[in-house]
């Protein structure tokens, strides 16, 4: 399938996840309103609340695009985006960013500013370029996928944050709370590149993001800009040493540590370790939650997402020096 071409008048299709980030959504709205009309570019923002989900947005931007070669665009945090990536992958139209989370690692790798209006700019004047997408059982994600205690660190950091507010200090700390009320080990069989391994892992963690790799201090931070995923499980250890290991990933440094195994893969069958293992398990994509059953497939998927973005990305350059 050939690339899709942008022009002044291509029109952009907008999901708008109001609850995304601390940012005001009228404002955003504004800003998207007026950027897009004084470039004279034809839009429809899709505003998602408490009538409309995401995905049933998603699916009726893509629809709406689709008839015209417009742009489907995510206004939002990674959970937003990777619902509007989901709907859109395979349709052969051009995909957009306008960043409202926390984390934003997504559109930090290829270069998208957070502000609205720097992001809006980019929609409005570079071309589409192909982006790795990961898929676990045919569910797309572009940070990272993950079993075990890291879903269970995501779910438990949204309830804090419905609390206490986002931010990426409530998020250390809600994963700190996590690891100290303990954790079970999941005995997994894994297969990859012709072998088969046996692991106990507390859990399992597939990153499709280079710069949230290098700063946790991945070895193989650079396999999505290689056709790869990267796996990351921990070995079984205790309470205690949780705590050690979150903050060492703080500090970039979890790479070294001796309970930290890592390889690249392209396409990784796991499943329970034992016949009785659960049929079903919580896998978390770019930090929403679902049910999925065993055994998994993580994969990089056959065909790019076509990303609005710029040539260059410096944050993720710098994150290599």
């Amino acid at each position: 399938m050939p690339p899709p071409l942008t022009g002044p008048d291509t029109p952009l299709f907008i999901v708008l996840n109001t609850g995304s980030g601390s940012t005001d959504a009228a404002e955003t709205r504004r800003v998207i309103e007026e950027g897009c009309t004084a470039a004279g570019r034809r839009h429809r923002i899709f505003e998602v609340d408490a009538r409309a989900t995401v995905q049933a947005l998603a699916r009726e931007a893509v629809e709406r695009a689709r008839a015209v070669g417009g742009v489907v665009v995510a206004a939002g945090g990674d959970g937003t985006i990777n619902t509007v990536a989901q709907a859109t992958l395979g349709s052969g139209l051009a995909f957009g960013v306008l960043p409202q989370g926390t984390f934003n690692y997504f559109s930090r790798t290829h270069g998208i500013p957070r502000d609205t209006a720097a992001a809006l700019q980019v929609l409005l004047t570079e071309q589409p370029q192909p982006v790795q997408v990961g898929l676990v059982n045919d569910r797309v994600f572009l940070v990272n996928a993950s079993m075990g205690l890291y879903a269970e660190l995501l779910e438990e950091r949204e309830s804090y944050k419905a609390r206490y507010g986002r931010s990426r200090w409530i998020a250390f700390f809600a994963g700190l709370l996590t690891v100290m009320r303990g954790h079970r080990n999941w005995n997994l069989r894994m297969a990859w590149r012709g072998q088969e391994r046996a692991i106990r892992t507390p859990t399992l963690f597939v990153g499709n993001n280079p710069l949230q790799l290098l700063q946790v201090g991945i070895a193989h931070a650079d396999a999505p800009e290689n056709g790869q995923l990267a796996a990351v499980t921990l070995k079984p250890l205790g309470m205690l040493a949780m705590p050690g290991l979150l903050v060492r990933g703080a500090l970039g440094r979890l790479g070294s540590a001796d309970e930290v195994l890592s390889f690249p893969f392209e396409s990784l069958t796991v499943n329970a370790g034992r016949s009785r293992g659960p049929r079903r398990v919580k896998v978390a994509t770019d930090g929403e939650i679902a049910w999925t059953e065993m055994p998994l497939l993580f994969r990089v998927s056959p065909e790019p997402l076509w990303l609005v973005r710029p040539e260059t990305a410096p944050e993720l350059e710098a994150a290599k020096q």
